[in-house]
Formats: structure tokens, C-alpha cells, sequence
């Protein structure tokens, strides 16, 4: 098996000699250089793993080789060592593409764990042709999951999906913004899967979801008897996600209290369980996303500006609907296969493509994906028409009753022994041009009843 060799550029001697010993007692190969011009030498002349700088050199600085390393030598993972506390310059180093960061003094199990994932990431960056195909547009094959979570050839996805390649390299938070239904979990999915931490866990979390009085518990843990019903140490999501990526999906939600211990951990790479007297080290990649404009919760002082600048080193906005339109036909091509089986193959008219190529969807893929499950339900001969299509543009959304001559001609849909509750609230649906006050009375129910058959199946939008 090939040996690794790694770049050491410091013009320290002693903070060399440690890295050095380091390394090679993980059976890592190294060369140091006390400055850029050294270094740009060595990177020429040997064929280099990864490398780990510091951020002052005599003749510039470490943030210069970065950028230097992102355009000649994209494949070498970089690392910045930075002074204790430096957060800014950490920060400034991923932001030019840096793999991740060190502080000083040096701790030897936060160096290795570093060193352990640049590795990983350099011989990933070696088979870049097999495990990074996101350029992939045609229908992802079974068991093929990675290309299972984005797809469409139009252009703004192209540039997703590189940003998103790029993003794998790292280890810096990353920021995903975008409408609901655009697809931010399935994108910190991907980042995860082709980044170094693959075989670690991906632990999503939804931060709207957890009480304000259990969120400290459910983030870092607790001890036994730190709080009534504490019977037992219990590890928390950033312990579940130790050595792999914590995902934050509507990280807007975030109490204020809860920002300022999110931004401690951030910083220190470190957790306190409640109830506990010492800090734990932690090693999580993070990914925040949400729908909210987060920019401007900061103005208005509901959102810590701080953490902010913490969590969105690197943002990827997620494209709306709207703005890759082209890509309908193929989304539309890919739920209709994965809804079908060996007995049932849903097909679709153009007309039916159509008239969904001329929609705005306001709900992005996840309301196509809905949309193309309420048709497949209404459809005769597993075969959808423009006519089977109901778009939420045609509601009457102010709830009023009204006189429909649906109401007064149609045979109640109560009496239909062929269909199951959710196909007679399908059926309602569309004799009434989904309007839902009108489909609760021609089903015979409350409104309220019928609400909370909507939200029971899934069908709410």
C-alpha cells in the first residue's frame, strides 16, 4: 500500500518537529517548508496528500497557499493552523477553500482526527471519477443512492450540483437557503455522502420540532439526575452525530438562549452535557438550512448576527421550481417510476406535461411530487391526463360555502364501497375543484373533520 506524504509549512521549528513526529507515527510520510516559495517548490516536485499550514509565513501568508493549492493542486486537502481563539481567520481559510482548521496550542486528538479525515479525503479525490458523477441526469439506478437525491440538466443545477462537489471537500459549516421544497435536507445529504465523513452518521433535526425547555438536553445530552426524569446518562444529537454531520433544518427557529450555546460549541468544537462539570470535545460537521430569510432576522435582532457569520461560512441556495423549469419532464419521469411497480406502470400524457410545464409551483418539487400523487389516485388506466391534474391556483381559497352544482347533482361520495377514505377525499377533491369546505360537505363531514383527514393522509400542501 502507498505510503501518504504531507506538506508541513510552518516557520516554526518546534510546532514543525510535533507535526512531523505526529504524522509519522500515523504512518504518514512528511516534508516542511518554512515558507511559501519552499512550499510552492515541494508541492511541484512531489506528489503530496495532504498539507497543513500556518496562517503567517516571512513571505505572506498561509491563506495565499490555499488559494494556490484550490487552482493547481485542487485534489490536496488543506488545513490552516491557526492562533487559539482566531476564529476569523479560521473562518477566512475555508472560506478560500481550506479542508478545515486547527488552533494553537495544539491538541494531539483534535490533529489526528484532522489528519485522519484529510486522508480519507485524498484517496476519495483519487477515484474522483467513480464517486464523484453529479453530473449524472438520466434515471438514477437502484442502490445508487447519492444520485437519488438531486436531479435536472438545466443549468442552475449544473452549478448546484458543482457547488455541492466542492462543498464535500470541506469541513467548513455550510449554509443552505432556499423555499420549502427545494430539496435543503436531500442537498446536506449529498454533501455528507461524498464528503470524508460518509461512513459516519447523518443526523437530521428539525429545530421547530423540539420544545424550548428540552432543546439543551436534546442537543448535548444530559447526566443522571441533572433533571426530574433523569434516570440515565443520555447522549444528545451532537454526541450521535460525533465524527459525521449534525444537520440543522430550520435553524431560524433557534430560541435565543439556545443560539449562544450552539455558537460556544461552534467555536470550541466542544459540548457540555447538562449536568455536567467538564466540556467534551466534539468533532460534527455542520449544515444549517432554512426557509426564513435569516439576513434579515439578524437585522431585527431576533437571530444572533455572530452565529450567523458562524454557520454561513459557505451558502448554497437551492433553486426554486420556477427557476429550472426545464427539469419538470425528468422530476415527472422520476416519480411516476418510483411510484410504479411490477404491476402497475403509471404513464403520463403531454398534455398533462404540459399543462404542469405552465405551472409556477409555489411548493417546488415536493408539491409536484404531491401533485403527480393525487393524479396517479384519479387517473383511469394508470394513465394521467391534463383533466386527472388539479392545481392549487384553481382553488377558491376563502373558504366560503358556496352554491356548486356539484353539490346538487353528484350521488353522495360516502356510498362508495370500492374506495378507501383517502381516494372518496380524492374524488370529493376534484368534483369540487379542490375546494375543501365544499368536499368536507359533499363527504358529510365537519370542515374541521375533514382537515384533519387532509393532514392524516398527507395531503395538505
Amino acid at each position: 500500500m502507498t505510503r501518504h506524504l504531507a506538506l508541513i509549512v510552518d516557520d516554526e521549528p518546534d510546532i514543525c518537529e510535533l507535526l512531523e513526529l505526529t504524522l509519522n507515527r500515523m504512518d504518514i510520510d512528511t516534508l516542511s517548508a518554512g515558507d511559501l516559495k519552499t512550499a510552492y517548490k515541494v508541492l511541484n516536485e512531489n506528489n503530496i496528500s495532504i498539507c497543513l499550514t500556518d496562517m503567517r509565513l516571512p513571505d505572506g501568508n498561509g491563506i495565499e497557499l490555499v488559494k494556490k493549492i484550490q487552482e493547481q493542486f485542487n485534489h490536496i486537502p488543506v488545513a490552516m493552523i491557526s492562533a487559539h481563539g482566531n476564529m476569523d481567520t479560521a473562518i477566512e481559510a475555508l472560506k478560500a477553500g481550506a479542508f478545515d482548521f486547527v488552533s494553537k496550542p495544539l491538541e494531539l486528538a483534535e490533529l489526528r482526527n484532522l489528519v485522519n479525515s484529510a486522508i480519507k479525503l485524498a484517496d476519495k479525490n483519487k477515484q474522483q471519477s467513480s464517486h464523484f458523477n453529479l453530473t449524472e441526469t438520466s434515471m438514477p439506478a437502484e442502490g445508487n443512492k447519492a444520485q437519488q437525491l438531486l436531479l435536472g440538466n438545466s443549468p442552475i443545477m449544473e452549478e448546484t450540483r458543482k457547488l455541492i462537489e466542492k462543498l464535500a471537500k470541506s469541513q467548513a459549516p455550510v449554509y443552505i437557503r432556499g423555499e420549502s421544497g427545494t430539496g435543503k435536507e436531500l442537498a446536506a445529504k449529498q454533501i455528507h455522502s461524498f464528503s470524508s465523513r460518509s461512513d459516519k452518521p447523518f443526523v437530521p433535526v428539525n429545530c421547530g420540532a423540539i420544545s424550548s425547555e428540552l432543546m439543551e438536553s436534546e442537543f448535548f445530552g444530559h447526566k443522571k439526575g441533572s433533571f426530574t426524569g433523569a434516570d440515565k446518562d443520555t447522549k444528545g444529537l451532537f454526541q450521535a452525530a460525533n465524527g459525521g454531520t449534525l444537520f440543522l433544518d430550520e435553524v431560524a427557529d433557534l430560541p435565543l438562549h439556545m443560539q449562544v450555546k450552539l455558537l460556544r460549541a461552534i467555536q470550541e468544537k466542544s459540548i457540555r452535557p447538562v449536568g455536567a462539570h467538564k466540556e467534551e470535545k466534539i468533532d460534527v460537521r455542520l449544515i444549517s438550512a432554512t426557509h426564513k430569510n435569516l439576513k434579515e432576522m439578524v437585522d431585527k435582532g431576533i437571530f444572533r448576527e455572530d452565529l450567523y457569520y458562524r454557520i454561513n461560512v459557505i451558502e448554497l441556495c437551492m433553486p426554486s421550481l420556477k427557476e429550472r423549469i426545464g427539469d419538470v419532464q425528468l422530476l415527472i419521469s422520476y416519480f411516476l417510476s418510483k411510484s410504479s411497480s411490477n404491476s402497475t406502470q403509471y404513464t403520463i400524457t403531454q398534455d398533462a406535461i404540459d399543462k404542469l410545464n405552465q405551472y409556477h409551483f409555489p411548493g417546488n418539487v415536493r408539491e409536484l411530487e404531491n401533485i403527480l400523487e393525487r393524479s396517479q389516485a384519479l387517473c383511469d388506466h394508470n394513465t394521467i391526463s391534463a383533466s386527472d391534474i388539479t392545481l392549487p391556483e384553481q382553488d377558491n381559497f376563502n373558504h366560503q360555502e358556496i352554491a356548486s352544482p356539484v353539490l346538487t347533482d353528484s350521488p353522495p361520495l360516502t356510498d362508495l364501497p370500492p374506495l378507501d377514505d383517502k381516494q372518496k377525499i380524492l374524488v370529493a377533491l376534484k368534483e369540487t375543484r379542490w375546494n375543501r369546505k365544499a368536499a368536507a360537505k359533499l363527504l358529510g363531514m365537519t370542515y374541521r373533520q375533514f382537515r384533519y383527514r387532509l393532514k392524516k393522509f398527507e395531503l395538505e400542501e
